[in-house]
């Protein structure tokens, strides 16, 4: 069962962990900001229409909202409601500069080393719940057809779900220096010349794969996909050179 963060609290007490039903409302919410479903400063749905999209209680979107809010994804505001403040076309301040000093070897060195590991803690971690989230994004991925930049946002989406499927809050971290590396120019202009809707279609395909092994819980399966996945970006990449 993942372990959700913990905060600091007075006296060094520590915060209750995260319910299942908790980390399930914040993350389809996350990806649902993420994906722009919710754009930037757009006001979320109320607590009780949320919670009777999701089946769940208020007090646990509430909950969930809280804990969206500490992360500096949205702004809650008295009397007014939740508001979107997450932009997902730039980095955070403390991750851009990491981010930019970053080159594409690096970052294939550092994926290489994360990836495989993370979808192996993934697969032994997710609960249910989480793996439908991940489906629903997969779902998303499948009805791209031509637009790129769409694709690599939810293909971002996507790996960041797997990463927060691990439960390890300092793993999901790097992971999101990684994906923030990898929306520099180099990896942007890269996939405006390379990603062509037969490759999109392919890369579909391949996602298709990865969830079933996933949802399988066929570890082996899952981490050659994502082994696969790095020889085909150093592919591109070389092609660059």
């Amino acid at each position: 069962m993942p372990v959700s963060p913990r905060r600091n609290t007075p006296a060094g007490q520590s915060e209750p962990v995260v319910g299942t039903t908790v980390q399930y409302v914040i993350d389809t919410l996350t990806m649902r900001i993420v994906s722009q479903e919710y754009g930037v400063d757009e006001r979320l749905p109320s607590e009780r229409q949320l919670a009777q999209d999701l089946g769940v209680a208020r007090n646990t979107v509430r909950e969930a909202l809280d804990q969206i809010e500490e992360r500096g994804m949205i702004r809650r505001r008295a009397g007014s409601g939740s508001f979107v403040t997450y932009d997902p076309n730039g980095a955070s301040e403390s991750a851009a500069p990491v981010a930019a000093e970053t080159g594409p070897l690096q970052l294939q060195v550092v994926r290489g080393i994360l990836e495989p590991e993370m979808v192996r803690l993934a697969i032994i971690n997710m609960p249910p719940r989480q793996i439908e989230a991940l489906g629903e994004t997969l779902s998303q991925m499948e009805a791209v057809q031509t637009d790129a930049g769409a694709f690599v946002r939810l293909e971002e989406e996507f790996h960041r779900q797997i990463a927060t499927g691990t439960g390890n809050p300092l793993l999901i971290a790097c992971y999101n220096l990684v994906i923030d590396a990898r929306r520099q120019s180099f990896r942007a202009a890269m996939y405006r010349r390379h990603l062509t809707p037969a490759r999109i279609a392919a890369y579909q395909r391949g996602y298709n794969a990865l969830f079933n092994a996933i949802a399988a819980r066929d570890i082996e399966e899952a981490t050659e996909f994502m082994k696969l996945s790095l020889i085909e970006d150093q592919k591109l990449l070389m092609q660059e050179d």
